[in-house]
């Protein structure tokens, strides 16, 4: 195997530009399919071809239909709203996206240098309240969080009746259920965008908070490994592992009870969660599952960020077939607990060590550093299950319910063909069956959508079959937004590594060293978490990124190599928190690595050796 490369742009040495690559077979017409605004347009090249995009494959690693776009418009449209409007972030401001054959590429806005000084002391105040009121306004944010899931959860979209109800005509009511249905669709885009909006609240400030000690560390420890800045701050409780949890738990109790024959088949979960309750000694396991529900199972194998994510309330067989992993390693006497005390003396071992470098102001200093760090460091992940998986777990729910609602009255072919449509053509799709339902005559939909969707099926697909490039157009001279570094993993030196510059042996892929340790294994190379099933014993895990909700898999593999990812992805920290050797932001590896190759991972150094 050689190093993984770029295709790089002949006439810059460098990536190549959105405008010199041809859309892959099939595909024609693509930009169709979104909104203006987030396509390169041909009158804007110079503009945007000075600019450096990279593919935010962390959050979408696969090609996002129309309507799906509603995730990166709000994500990271409220990201830069806290940074540039609420925060005024001193150096950073929003991230511009833009599709590019269907992926997600995404350039950093920077700071006019002369800016930076005036928004010192206006980030100073805000920050610094959220900072000292950290725990009232985080509790008020739970508070206001599940009230919006409740209001998105009381969201029921139903076909029109054939006549208005006669109490509401008898009472006056005076508007029709087509007044409801259109702004229940208008109420549920505006409750995702309040979400997002929350998402990033505290969110950047947990960042900042890290980025502050890091770069102290960095300055009074000049050899410091990032690795051991990022260990002072975990073995800390998390929500985000509360699902994961719950199913240690009942695989536990189905030992202990007796209940191991009945996960045999999990495919038929509602035959095996019958048979569970009329056993006598299922009692305990099925309370403690229909209790594991409501929140901790509005879980998704995916990232939340697409229509055709599934979520374990809705498929239980997922978490069902977790549970019964988890049994069979009981079984055979492993140890499934995820030690946090552990995670905790080492944390401790390494502040330790390094403080007793300091005096004076320093170590107070840092002390009080890495005090608030500890203290925002949770909700770095734990937001993760709020929004993408709980919070978004239900807006999928209601939208294709919504979908199903104009499939069955022929709009499209599919239950959930919606997802072909963006937001406003979906609005536009409702009101032509709402206006069609009023007057009495047949709607326009079912005689136009069928045949655009199924145009637009096939320039999904098409889009479906090439791997984006890991970046666009020639990169910068120095990379200083700290969210790109320290989340995406997006360095110079990586860039290099990317374009094939960098100093690294044949048959080794270079990385972000995430995660610490070294281990030896077979790859298995997965691009879905419709994969997860094939993970092996003692394997590799080769992917584009991961999910937090792939918890229940770690146990089983040696170590993780993703292509996209910082010190602070969910990817780097969810290893770190599991004791798994990680290297992140290879760019390459899951195309250039395959299932059954003999890996060496490095988590140390950041490398990846192919040994066969």
């Amino acid at each position: 195997m050689s190093q993984a490369t770029a295709v790089l742009s002949p006439a810059k040495n460098a990536f190549p530009s959105p405008y010199e690559q041809p859309a892959p077979a099939g595909a024609e017409g693509w930009k169709d399919l979104y909104a203006y605004n987030l396509v390169f347009q041909d009158n804007r090249r110079e503009t945007e071809e000075a600019k450096f995009w990279f593919c935010d494959s962390q959050h979408w690693p696969t090609v996002t239909k129309p309507f799906e776009t509603i995730g990166f418009e709000f994500a990271v449209g409220c990201l830069g709203q806290y940074n540039s409007r609420q925060l005024l972030i001193p150096t950073a401001n929003g991230i511009e996206y833009r599709i590019h054959n269907g992926y997600v590429f995404m350039s950093p806005v920077a700071v006019d240098p002369q800016h930076i000084e005036a928004r010192v002391p206006q980030f100073m105040q805000r920050a610094g309240h959220y900072f000292q009121n950290w725990e009232s306004l985080l509790a008020n944010w739970h508070t206001k969080l599940k009230a919006t899931i409740d209001e998105l959860e009381s969201i029921e979209f139903a076909a029109l009746p054939d006549a208005i109800a006669i109490d509401d005509v008898l009472s006056g009511k005076g508007t029709g259920p087509s007044t409801e249905l259109l702004a229940d669709y208008d109420r549920l885009i505006a409750l995702a965008y309040r979400a997002w909006q929350y998402h990033f609240e505290f969110l950047n400030l947990g960042y900042v908070a890290y980025l502050d000690l890091f770069m102290f560390c960095k300055e009074v420890f000049p050899r410091i490994p990032d690795q051991a800045i990022a260990t002072m701050v975990q073995g800390v409780d998390m929500e985000l592992f509360r699902p994961d949890d719950e199913l240690k738990n009942l695989a536990k109790i189905a030992v202990r009870d007796g209940l191991v024959a009945h996960f045999a088949d999990t495919s038929d979960a509602a035959a095996l969660l019958a048979a569970i309750a009329a056993d006598p000694a299922g009692a305990a396991w099925t309370q403690a599952w229909q209790g594991a529900q409501d929140p901790w199972f509005n879980f998704t194998t995916g990232n939340g960020f697409y229509a055709h994510d599934e979520y374990w309330r809705d498929v239980p067989e997922t978490p069902l077939a977790f549970v019964k992993g988890y049994i069979e390693r009981l079984q055979n006497g492993a140890d499934i607990d995820r030690h946090v005390d552990e995670l905790v003396a080492e944390r401790d071992r390494i502040t330790g060590e390094y403080a007793e470098l300091l005096d004076g102001e320093a170590l107070e200093t840092f002390h009080g550093k890495l005090g608030l760090a500890r203290t925002v460091y949770p909700y770095v992940e734990n937001h993760n299950f709020h929004i993408e998986h709980w919070t978004m777990g239900v807006f999928w729910r209601k939208a294709r319910q919504l979908s199903a609602v104009l499939h069955a009255q022929g709009f499209w072919p599919q239950a959930n063909d919606m997802f072909y449509l963006r937001r406003d053509e979906v609005r536009e799709a409702l009101f032509d069956y709402v206006n069609a339902w009023m007057v009495g005559a047949p709607a326009i939909g079912p005689d136009y959508w069928p045949v655009e969707i199924e145009r637009r099926r096939g320039i999904i697909e098409a889009l479906s079959t090439a791997r984006p490039q890991p970046a666009l157009n020639t990169p910068p001279a120095v990379i200083t937004e700290p969210f790109t570094l320290m989340l995406w993993g997006i360095t110079d030196d990586q860039i290099q590594n990317w374009l094939g510059k960098g100093d690294v042996p044949e048959g080794t892929l270079k990385g972000m060293a995430a995660s610490p340790g070294i281990a030896e294994g077979p790859a298995r190379v997965i691009s879905s978490a419709d994969q997860l099933a094939d993970v092996q014993e003692g394997e590799i895990l080769v992917a584009p990124v991961t999910a937090p909700s792939w918890g229940p898999i770690f146990g089983k593999i040696r170590a993780t190599v993703t292509d996209i990812g910082g010190m602070m992805s969910h990817a780097a920290i969810v290893c770190r928190e599991y004791g798994m050797p990680a290297v992140t932001g290879t760019g390459t590896a899951s195309s250039e690595i395959r299932t059954g190759q003999m890996l060496r991972v490095d988590g140390n150094s950041g490398t990846v050796t192919v040994l066969d």
